[in-house]
């Protein structure tokens, strides 16, 4: 039987298609009423909640922004089921700028008892995202896995989200604590040691770091442009034309070349990191 939170994906459905839903930000209406569909049809007799956050709760969406959602359940996936949700959500998302009609989506399921109460690291059952679509149609498929990565996705949910189904984030999720926040930031560091590892992805890296950076000094988790705005400021000057071309592209207001501006992007990504260290270094000891 369908749980109540399943139910409320169908209404929600409907009304979406009514133009009925007045919390939902303009421009998602459409494309989240395939995603409801497509979790209704997988996940209803399991399903908790599900919390629209990011950037179209948060400033707007953007030309290259995703629809980011949590989805909460009360059981685990088998594979038959973690492969056809993760070819579904396939079909109705799109590469960062590539369609009038679609945004990118990333998905997130998680296993309410794998998270509450809370513990770090944390287990997400699947996550699903553009940068996955080559091996989707491949049939690989990323497994469940411990994701430090969840103690920033759940601090930003309980923050500002719209629960589409289910209680608020705030009720159904208990609060990160600042250590496992600034944890999750210093382990998402690490994945940036080299140039291979933003290839091709120069301006997200680059704009991430720059709300890393906000986050660490601040406490706050802000949009990726009001982080740049931020990280700008402090940013000596030489290095600020990286991040300028990061933003503009983000926001749909000039060209991405970052690809072709290798040694400036290695200069960045240098100079923030080493900023970020200095900041959750300070913390650790002051802790």
């Amino acid at each position: 039987m369908n749980t109540v939170a399943g139910k409320r994906v169908c209404r929600l459905r409907r009304e979406l298609a009514a133009g009925m839903v007045g919390s939902v930000p303009d421009g998602v209406p459409a494309q989240l009423s395939q995603m409801l569909e497509v979790i209704e049809r997988h996940l209803a007799p399991t399903l908790l909640a599900v919390h629209l956050y990011g950037s179209a709760v948060d400033g707007g969406l953007k030309p290259f922004s995703d629809i980011d959602l949590l989805v909460t359940v009360t059981d685990r996936l088998d594979e038959p089921l973690r492969q056809v949700l993760m070819r579904d959500l396939l079909e109705i998302s799109a590469q960062p700028g590539r369609s009038e009609a679609l945004h990118a989506l990333e998905v997130t399921v998680v296993v309410r008892d794998d998270i509450v109460p809370w513990r770090y690291p944390a287990r997400r059952e699947l996550q699903f995202g553009e940068w996955l679509r080559e091996d989707i149609r491949a049939g690989s498929f990323e497994p469940a896995i411990v994701d430090p990565d969840l103690a920033i996705l759940l601090t930003k949910a309980r923050e500002h989200s719209i629960a589409l189904a289910g209680p608020p984030a705030q009720e159904l999720f208990d609060p990160v604590p600042e250590a496992d926040l600034l944890g999750a930031l210093a382990d998402t560091l690490k994945l940036w040691d080299s140039p291979a590892d933003w290839a091709g992805d120069e301006r997200n890296v680059v704009l991430t770091l720059a709300r890393i950076w906000c986050t660490a000094a601040t406490g706050r988790i802000v949009s990726k442009d009001a982080a740049a705005d931020w990280a700008m400021e402090r940013l000596p000057v030489a290095h600020r034309p990286v991040l300028l071309e990061a933003r503009q592209a983000y926001l749909g207001q000039g060209e991405d070349r970052l690809a072709s501006r290798a040694d400036w992007v290695i200069e960045f990504v240098l100079v923030t990191k080493h900023e970020i260290t200095r900041l959750l270094d300070a913390d650790a000891q002051g802790a």
